[in-house]
């Protein structure tokens, strides 16, 4: 059996969306995910393909399986933060411990940091990555 293929889809325009990507970067040792925003070719196909908004950038999107994509088999907001933290192992995975907490609560904060994104964090403008074999993780910038 193949080995799943985790992809993370984010807001490529907001800065603290590609931070955590960033960390994702960092703390994934083994290079598990995948990422893409949701503005790109990838994000917009898969959008379309599940009926989903391809206009609200709010949310992030885990796919568990890219390669291999169920009707409904993603998990959005904080289900997808703490999926794709669990994902990466290491540290980012004792942060998937947060699933303890009730998703209502959780998704609350999620929604109020999301409406207020650009003003705390701005909007991201590109850099180089700080390695360039994380770029191959990418699948499109």
């Amino acid at each position: 059996m193949p080995t799943p293929q985790p992809v993370l889809l984010y807001d490529g325009e907001c800065g603290l969306c590609n931070a955590c990507v960033r960390w994702l970067l960092r703390v994934d040792e083994r290079g598990v995910l995948r990422f893409a925003p949701l503005q790109s070719a990838p994000g917009q196909e898969f959008l379309r393909a599940h009926g989903l908004a391809t206009d609200d950038f709010d949310t992030l999107i885990f796919v568990p399986d890219w390669g291999r994509p169920a009707p409904a088999a993603y998990l959005v907001r904080t289900d997808g933060v703490l999926a794709a933290c669990a994902a990466a192992g290491g540290v980012a995975r004792e942060l998937a411990n947060l699933r303890v907490l009730p998703r209502g609560l959780r998704d609350a904060g999620y929604k109020t940091i999301a409406r207020l994104r650009y003003a705390l964090f701005g909007r991201y403008v590109p850099v180089p990555l700080p390695r360039a074999e994380w770029e191959r993780r990418f699948l499109a910038r």
